[in-house]
């Protein structure tokens, strides 16, 4: 007969808590409650006077077509972040799979570049892609292809896909790698044995099996490109040319700190957070039902 285990009470659980609640309440939920309740408020430049407007800003900023269109090329952004990054990322983890000599020299170059800071990435591929001093800018205009980011809108979104996709690489790889690492290797033998060639080893075995992992980069890649590219995309074009690579978090920053519409950027940052909230919860309630666990 089993014993239930009584603990007598103690303090000691609640006070190892405290300090992550603390962290939670002052840098989170605090956060969250001033940007809501500043949401509903309109104040002019130099905050003399406030007046409560309901949700005035809200309605405003979807009768916006620049907003609008903002929202769509967020999502188009962060779908061509996600796919690139975690597309590169499973290649290079097949690969790293299958590497027997200098296989930790091999993987610690691929993780190397999670270790800079979102603005020194953004830096590094300016330099590249400089149309009078990069040397990819070079390239391209050796091989008769005129580049310019910082007047051509397409180009310049290519480069912060570009540059927010190779920051994130190294974070997808290790966690796809590692779900490797962890498939029995008598499972992929056996199938080799059958007659299974790497790439349908791949596809019908290997894949099915680290969905899980794939799932949840999925999720985490989506956050990344809607909050973390920020630093990128301010290093690298500042929401230009003509707001051709401004997303949703970066005009959150353009309209409250450089355009002091406090009141419509509290409104965007609302909007923001529950984009991601409702994005995640789709997620989990509909993709998680394809994944094999």
């Amino acid at each position: 007969m089993l014993k239930r285990v009584h603990f007598p009470p103690s303090l000691l659980p609640y006070l190892l808590v405290a300090p992550q609640v603390a962290i939670t309440l002052i840098f989170f939920i605090w956060p969250a409650s001033q940007a809501l309740y500043q949401s509903f408020l309109i104040e002019d430049a130099f905050g003399l006077s406030t007046e409560f407007v309901w949700f005035e800003n809200f309605i405003a900023l979807f009768k916006d077509p620049i907003y609008v269109e903002t929202f769509w090329r967020t999502a188009y952004f962060s779908l061509a972040v996600a796919g690139l990054s975690m597309g590169l990322a499973l290649v290079l983890a097949a690969f790293a799979d299958r590497v027997v000599r200098g296989a930790t020299f091999y993987r610690t170059l691929l993780i190397w570049p999670y270790a800079i800071a979102p603005v020194l990435a953004g830096a590094l591929w300016v330099f590249m892609f400089n149309p009078t001093l990069g040397i990819v800018a070079y390239a391209l205009d050796a091989m008769g292809i005129e580049w310019n980011h910082k007047l051509n809108g397409s180009q310049a979104m290519l480069l912060v896909i570009m540059a927010a996709a190779w920051k994130q690489v190294a974070y997808n790889f290790l966690f796809f790698l590692a779900a490797m690492q962890s498939i029995p290797k008598s499972v992929i033998e056996a199938a080799a044995i059958d007659g299974a060639g790497p790439l349908k080893r791949f596809w019908t075995i290997i894949f099915p099996l680290i969905t899980p992992t794939t799932f949840f980069l999925l999720v985490v890649n989506m956050v990344y490109a809607f909050f973390d590219t920020f630093g990128i995309i301010h290093a690298v074009t500042q929401g230009g040319p003509a707001n051709a690579t401004t997303i949703l978090v970066y005009k959150v920053y353009n309209d409250g700190f450089v355009g002091l519409d406090l009141g419509s950027s509290a409104a965007q940052s609302v909007i923001l957070m529950v984009i991601v909230i409702a994005l995640t919860v789709v997620q989990f309630r509909f993709i998680e039902k394809r994944v094999e666990y």
